[in-house]
């Protein structure tokens, strides 16, 4: 397919050129890295070509690569040039498939990684190993002397093993699962590491695939001819998917890459949206603010759900609601922050000590101890997925009805939100310093009964308790309004009678908790910039703040596109297209964002690629697009009419 070129499904590339992690060299930065996956687990590849992250067969298995934590323990999988070369790469138009394009003095060598993925129906006439990644190289011009480096360290390099060939594939059992590495390419064994040298000439084409099996027989990955109509039909599934999405004003690039995202890190069997691929990526190198991510927050329901549904993918929107009221129903009344894919609320956090970090910021740790703080705020998303979904479902086709246990679920949460509002709480971001009235939690909470009363008049629910949902949502509005505002800082706070800020009050104007006119939202507006922001980039909150663990972390950048809707809602547009543009420089050379960002240096910090960064910036392109949303009054208005 020749040099990179701009493509509509990408967002603009450029020159790549990354410097190495700050305190360790080996590393590569967070920057440096492009995700591949297949909607069940995802893989990071480094501008260099090296698989450096990969859990198998779900998002929060253990790890096959894990390079990315321990630079020497960690285990890769390496194809590149072996002289000096630069690299540029790009994903292929409207897809999920990734192309580097190595160049040297000597010649251009091009490099397509993927994970197969493909339609249901075309799974039942295929013979398919259970998880594979698909890795084409091919020479475009002159002569490139290749190294391939195969080294799996599976269940997180805990025992490294011995690598054999079994037939033509080099074969790494560790019961009950095994690894099948195939190519025309023969490889040298040393114990745990499979190496290989050749030179490619103009024309030349080699095929590695890699697959995972925990079953009996296996099915052995495909090369060849196979290989490529994998290619074909994993190209052809992204860009069918893509031609879904409804949005074409001027960031489609943009908004498009971040849906991919989105739907590469959707696990497609249960339909839940982990938070990010990977776990303990630093908030600050050096630092120990080290989470895992491989798990599904219920707090992005509501944004996903809107995101998603608002470009034109109500498949996922839906999938992830129904994921939602199932997860649910295993602790209801009572909601975790956070379960695993399948909706499994026990994910016990432990540390790996024998890895040490991503430049050496340890510890690493998996499973998420958050998961038993009370976050009130989670009530509100809930319900606001669920109202969001029956609106856009009732807006495409016939209404929608709920089951009654689902009915009974959903009232069973509002009555929680009345009885335990008044209580404090861990809030949004999960601190570990104690439970305190947070303001966000409040107002959460009064978006719980305000989504309940409007889903009680749409006969959605029972509404036999609904005066009672009324007088408790006018109950919090006059705490906030009374105690949340500090009349001196002319700010919303993060604390009831207390002077801190806190970024999560940008999403009062969301939840039309106030009119995005109002006094008291410009206000919090500008005293969120000016205390927390550094240009077009907010931290969460002061870092002055006790949050229970040693100081130190970046701006947050899904702040940042909360920033640009609470500016869009208030009418200062051009201050929120000027922010929103120069957040756009602030990906990576293939549009994907992490979870933070070091406000001096501009590098990527936390898990990666984040969903929620991802999300906040589809709302935002949405909320600048020249077609406003209308309000929720005037799309009720014009149901009624039709």
């Amino acid at each position: 397919m020749g040099h990179p070129e701009r493509s509509e499904g990408s967002p603009p590339t450029r020159p790549f050129a990354v410097s190495a992690a700050q305190g360790d060299t080996r590393y590569r930065p967070i920057a440096d890295y492009a995700i591949i996956g297949c909607t069940r687990s995802a893989a990071l590849i480094s501008s260099e070509g090296s698989i450096d992250w990969l859990c198998w067969p779900r998002f929060d298995s253990p790890s096959v690569f894990a390079r990315i934590l321990d630079y020497d323990k960690g285990g890769y999988f390496s194809i590149r040039p072996r002289v000096l070369f630069k690299s540029q790469r790009r994903y292929l138009d409207s897809t999920n498939v990734i192309e580097t394009i190595f160049k040297s003095s000597e010649g251009i060598a091009r490099l397509i990684d993927l994970m197969p993925v493909m339609r249901e129906e075309e799974k039942q006439r295929r013979l398919l190993p259970f998880r594979q990644i698909l890795r084409r190289i091919e020479c475009v011009w002159g002569e490139v002397p290749i190294e391939v480096r195969f080294s799996p360290r599976p269940n997180y390099a805990q025992s490294p093993p011995d690598l054999k060939y079994r037939g033509d594939s080099v074969f790494c059992e560790q019961i009950p699962i095994a690894l099948h590495m195939r190519s025309d390419i023969k490889f040298d064994l040393d114990g745990p590491n499979a190496i290989a040298r050749f030179t490619m000439r103009r024309g030349d084409r080699h095929d590695f695939a890699l697959a995972f099996e925990d079953r009996s027989p296996a099915v052995l990955p495909h090369i060849g001819d196979e290989a490529t109509a994998n290619i074909e039909r994993t190209v052809k599934f992204w860009r069918e998917w893509s031609s879904q999405c409804t949005y074409d004003g001027p960031y489609r690039a943009n908004v498009l890459r971040s849906a991919l995202v989105l739907k590469l890190l959707a696990y497609a069997p249960s339909g839940a949206i982990v938070a990010a691929a990977t776990t303990s990526l630093p908030e600050r190198v050096g630092g120990v603010r080290n989470w895992d991510y491989r798990y599904c927050w219920l707090r992005d329901a509501a944004f996903t759900v809107a995101a998603l549904d608002d470009i034109g993918f109500t498949v996922e929107g839906s999938a992830f609601v129904d994921w939602i009221l199932y997860a649910t129903r295993l602790t209801h009344p009572r909601l975790q922050i956070l379960y695993d894919v399948f909706g499994e609320p026990r994910v016990p956090e432990k540390t790996l000590n024998h890895f040490e970090g991503y430049a050496r910021s340890g510890p690493v740790r998996i499973g998420n101890d958050a998961r038993d703080q009370l976050q009130l705020d989670i009530y509100g998303e809930v319900l606001g997925a669920v109202d969001e979904q029956l609106e856009a479902n009732t807006a495409e086709s016939q209404r929608p009805e709920l089951y009654r246990d689902v009915q009974k679920l959903l009232c069973r949460l509002t009555d929680r939100v009345v009885e335990h509002w008044k209580e404090p709480d861990s809030g949004i971001w999960e601190k570990r310093s104690g439970r305190k009235q947070h303001v966000h939690a409040k107002v959460m909470s009064w978006a719980a009964l305000d989504c309940a009363e409007r889903l009680a008049k749409k006969k959605y629910i029972p509404d036999r308790n609904i005066e009672t949902w009324r007088r408790a949502k006018e109950e919090i509005r006059n705490t906030v309004l009374e105690r949340g505002f500090n009349r001196e800082l002319g700010s919303f706070v993060s604390i009831l009678d207390g002077n801190e800020l806190d970024a999560s009050l940008l999403s009062l104007t969301r939840v039309e908790f106030l009119e995005a006119e109002d006094p008291r939202i410009l206000g919090t507006i500008d005293a969120i910039r000016k205390g927390l922001g550094h240009d077009d980039l907010l931290y969460r909150y002061e870092l002055r703040t006790d949050d229970g663990l040693p100081p130190g972390e970046g701006a947050f950048l899904a702040c940042s596109f909360w920033l640009v809707e609470a500016l869009a809602y208030a009418g200062r547009v051009d201050e929120a297209r000027a922010t929103f543009e120069k957040l756009l420089h602030r990906c990576n050379d293939v549009g994907l964002y992490s979870e933070e960002i070091d406000v001096m240096t501009g590098a990527l910090l936390g898990n990666f690629p984040q969903a929620l960064t991802h999300i906040g910036l589809i709302n935002a392109a949405l909320r600048l697009s020249p077609k406003p949303e209308a309000s929720r009054d005037e799309r009720e208005e014009r149901r009624k009419e039709q």
